[in-house]
C-alpha cells in the first residue's frame, strides 16, 4: 500500500549554487579561472573521505565565485588526471556558458584569452546572444555569452517554447521510426 498523504510542494530553486568538474591540477586551474578569467577563488574544502559516501579519496574541492553569487567548482583528486570526455558525445555539446556584460566585454575577453595562448572560436552569432568558445586546462569547453536581445523579445519567444519542444519530439520520433 502506498502512502496517500500529500507531498510537500517542491522547493523553489533560487539559482545555480555551483557546477563541479574534475581538475587535473588545482594551481593550473586556479591560474586560468582567477588570473585569466578574473573569477576569484572563493572557497575550498579539503578532505580525505567523501562526506556523502564515506569512501577514502583525498581531494581538494575549490570554488570560483561569479557575480551573481553562484560558483564554478573543481575537484583535484591529487593524481594529475583530467576527466575523460564522453565517447558518445561530440566535444561541442557539453559546456558551461557564462554571461558577460556586453559585446565589448566579449571582444575584450577574446583578445585577453588569445594573448594568454588560448584558442578561441567565434564570435558566433546566435541571434539572441553572441558567444566565444574555448577550452580550459582540464579540457572543459567554456562559452562566454553577451545577450543582444532585449528582455521583451526573450519573453515573447519563451511563450511558444513548449510547442517548439513538442514539435521536435514528434519529428525525432518520426525520424527514428523511419530508420527502423
Amino acid at each position: 500500500m502506498t502512502d496517500q498523504s500529500p507531498l510537500p510542494a517542491p522547493a523553489k530553486v533560487l539559482q545555480l549554487h555551483h557546477y563541479a568538474y574534475r581538475a587535473r591540477d588545482a594551481e593550473e586551474t586556479r591560474h586560468f579561472y582567477e588570473d585569466i578569467l578574473s573569477l576569484p577563488l572563493y572557497h575550498m574544502i579539503q578532505n580525505d573521505h567523501v562526506p556523502s559516501t564515506g569512501e577514502y579519496c583525498p581531494y581538494t574541492h575549490f570554488f570560483f565565485r561569479l557575480q551573481d553569487g553562484s560558483f564554478i567548482a573543481f575537484f583535484d583528486l591529487g593524481d594529475d588526471t583530467a576527466a575523460l570526455p564522453s565517447p558518445n558525445t561530440p566535444a561541442w555539446v557539453n559546456h558551461i556558458a557564462l554571461s558577460v556584460e556586453n559585446i565589448q566585454a566579449l571582444e575584450d575577453s577574446k583578445e585577453r584569452l588569445q594573448a594568454h595562448g588560448v584558442d578561441v572560436l567565434g564570435i558566433t552569432d546566435h541571434r539572441i546572444f553572441k558567444s566565444i568558445y574555448f577550452f580550459d586546462p582540464n579540457g572543459i569547453r567554456l562559452e562566454l555569452c553577451a545577450q543582444v536581445a532585449p528582455p521583451e523579445q526573450m519573453h515573447r519567444e519563451s511563450l511558444d517554447v513548449r510547442a517548439q519542444l513538442d514539435a521536435w519530439t514528434k519529428q525525432k520520433r518520426e525520424r527514428n521510426q523511419q530508420r527502423g
